[in-house]
C-alpha cells in the first residue's frame, strides 16, 4: 500500500472516531477526534516533503485504531483504556494497562516519524547518537503536548476517563519508553529510505 492510500485510511479512521464519539455522546473523544483529523492532515502535508516510509504511516493508523478502541469500546463498567492487561503492579498505578501500551506504541511511532522528518534538518554527517537523542526528546515533548490536550479535556468536559496526576506521570513514562524503544529502528529506517 502506498502512503496516499494509507492517509485515506487515516482520514477514514479519524472520521470514524468522530462519528462513534458523537453517537456515544463521548464529548471527550469528540475533542480527540478533532486532534486526530489535525494530526492526519499535518502528516499528510508533511509527507509531500518528507516522503515517509509507508509502513510507518501504517503504524500511525494502527495506533489511531488502538486509540479509538481504547476510548470507546466498553469493557466491563468502563472502556478498554482502563483494562489492566497484565497486573504487574496494583493500585494506584495499575501497571500494565491498555492505556500504557497505547502510549508506548504511540510514541514509538511518533519517534519513527520524527526521525524521518529530522533527515530534512540534520546534515548527513550529524552523529547518530546526537540526532537520536534530539528525536527522542522531541517525541517526549510531543507526549507532553498530548498531556496538555488531556488536561483541556478534563477542564472542559465533565466525566472524562483521563485520570489524575499519577495517570499523567505513567503516560509520560510510557511515552518515553516508546520513544527510546524506537532508537534501534532508526537505522532500519535509514536503510529503507536509501533504497526508495
Amino acid at each position: 500500500m502506498n502512503t496516499k492510500q494509507l492517509f485515506i485510511i487515516g482520514y477514514i479512521l479519524a472520521g470514524a472516531l468522530a462519528l462513534w464519539s458523537i453517537v456515544a455522546q463521548n464529548w471527550e473523544f469528540v475533542l480527540y477526534a478533532i486532534v486526530a483529523v489535525a494530526l492526519v492532515g499535518a502528516l499528510h502535508r508533511a509527507d509531500a516533503v518528507i516522503h515517509f516510509v509507508p509502513w510507518t504511516v501504517a503504524a500511525f493508523n494502527g495506533w489511531l485504531l488502538m486509540h479509538i478502541l481504547g476510548g470507546l469500546l466498553p469493557v466491563g463498567d468502563s472502556v478498554l483504556y482502563s483494562w489492566v492487561v497484565v497486573p504487574l503492579i496494583g493500585a494506584p498505578y495499575d501497571i500494565l494497562k491498555y492505556d500504557q501500551i497505547v502510549h508506548t506504541v504511540c510514541y514509538f511511532v511518533v519517534a519513527l516519524l520524527l526521525w524521518q522528518a529530522s533527515a530534512r534538518v540534520f546534515r548527513a554527517q550529524a552523529p547518530f547518537g546526537v540526532r537520536a537523542l534530539i528525536v527522542v526528546i522531541a517525541a517526549v515533548g510531543v507526549g507532553g503536548l498530548n498531556e496538555i490536550v488531556e488536561f483541556i479535556a478534563v477542564v472542559t468536559v465533565p466525566d472524562t476517563n483521563v485520570g489524575g496526576y499519577t495517570n499523567t506521570l505513567l503516560d509520560l513514562i510510557a511515552n518515553t519508553v516508546g520513544a527510546v524503544a524506537a532508537v534501534p529502528v532508526f537505522r532500519v529506517l535509514g536503510r529503507e529510505r536509501d533504497t526508495v
